[in-house]
């Protein structure tokens, strides 16, 4: 599989940005020195093939904007968190102290993420999220420098929750890793799903092996199964899950990143006929969705994942906020009113944040199924929710910046 993403291919990847910590030189004129990017993502390992997407979609973002950002250079420092919490909070550390990182994006996983987030945080950088959405920075920890570009974890799960409640299915087997993404899914989708839960499994993170499970759930007998698994190990599920003879038997449910453009390679037509909760899909019809998926497949040859639309999105968010302040990012509070009130053309239609810094948009279901060239694709099938911001607002009491 395409599992490891060394640092070498980053060499490959963004013309105009800088991808290795340069020497930060204190000037008279401080506001003309470059805008300083930290960008850490999953680069090795099964997870890496994320990685891989999330930075393919961020150095596209900056491919559009060219080498400026409201008139000043930008500098990106790309880190591998290996998706090891402690690892990840290491590259953080180096990326604040001795590049002195301004902003910072990419993390995939939340345990990464809330085991690197204060110090971000606490050194007054800001954080713009490509993917990870955790409960704890929607509500209690959020914070005014952390905007979630892409989704509050429990989003995607609301929408196949409220799907399967109008479809009057009464019993579901829910499984999913045993890490904070996990439990926030089952939350999102019990928060609208209203049925039987046959159960709720959660599973050691990185396990592959799937055979107890899938023998337990068919004995349940359940109307469906939704689970969340992504990378490696939704490629293993999937996988077993079709061997066992289920797929046609028992309708499969998932969330972006567990079946998209960053597994379905590796999962082949195992994937056929599955079900998909999605913010986003590659046949989204605005124009900003059109030249993305156009450009993308044109700059590496594939189809992108929504880990590529939403890293996409972020890289453009930070620019267009860049640019309403002129650049001028150390003025902190200015900064952060710019990235609430942000306007931009996203892959998505319309865009804007909540009160607690997540987005407000529409929630999708996608199916899996071959397109005219015969190549596995989420197809768009309805859309489930609309205008859904999160459920945490009430407990965000955004400190004043």
């Amino acid at each position: 599989m395409q599992g490891h993403f060394h640092k070498a291919a980053l060499a490959a990847l963004a013309g105009s940005v800088s991808l290795v910590a340069q020497p930060w030189f204190a000037t008279a004129a401080f506001a003309q020195a470059p805008i300083k990017i930290g960008f850490v993502t999953t680069m090795s390992g099964p997870e890496g093939v994320i990685g891989r997407d999330i930075a393919d979609g961020f150095n596209l973002a900056l491919k559009h904007i060219g080498p400026k950002m409201g008139g000043r250079d930008y500098q990106v420092v790309y880190g591998d968190d290996q998706v090891k919490p402690d690892v990840g909070r290491q590259v953080v550390d180096k990326m604040l102290e001795s590049d002195k990182v301004q902003i910072m994006s990419g993390i995939i996983f939340s345990n990464v993420l809330l085991a690197s987030v204060k110090p971000i945080l606490d050194a007054g950088a800001f954080y713009i999220s490509a993917n990870a959405g955790p409960t704890a920075m929607a509500g209690k920890q959020c914070h005014p420098h952390f905007f979630g570009v892409a989704f509050q974890n429990d989003n995607n799960f609301e929408g196949l929750g409220q799907y399967l409640k109008d479809k009057g299915l009464k019993k579901i087997y829910f499984l999913a890793p045993n890490y904070p993404a996990g439990k926030d899914m089952a939350a999102g989708f019990k928060r609208f799903y209203k049925g039987e839960m046959a159960a709720e499994v959660f599973t050691a993170f990185g396990q592959l092996d799937y055979s107890a499970e899938i023998a337990q759930l068919r004995a349940a007998k359940p109307d469906a199964v939704v689970m969340f698994y992504p990378g490696g190990m939704g490629i293993n599920f999937v996988k077993q899950y079709s061997q066992a003879g289920l797929m046609s038997q028992i309708p499969l449910f998932t969330g972006p990143g567990t079946v998209d453009q960053t597994t379905l390679p590796a999962i082949g037509e195992a994937a056929l006929g599955m079900y998909i909760g999605a913010m986003w899909t590659e046949f989204g019809e605005n124009p900003a969705n059109k030249k993305f998926v156009a450009d993308f497949e044109a700059s590496y040859n594939r189809i992108p994942s929504q880990y590529a639309a939403m890293s996409y999105d972020t890289g453009r968010v930070i620019n267009a906020a860049v640019e309403a302040v002129g650049g001028k990012i150390e003025d902190k509070a200015a900064f952060q009113k710019a990235l609430e009130n942000v306007k931009f053309d996203s892959v998505r239609g319309s865009f804007k944040f909540t009160p607690n810094h997540f987005p407000v948009q529409d929630y999708h279901l996608a199916q899996i199924e071959k397109d005219s060239k015969g190549r596995l694709v989420g197809a768009f099938r309805q859309t489930v929710l609309k205008d859904m911001g999160n459920a945490y607002g009430d407990d965000c009491k955004m400190p004043a910046p």
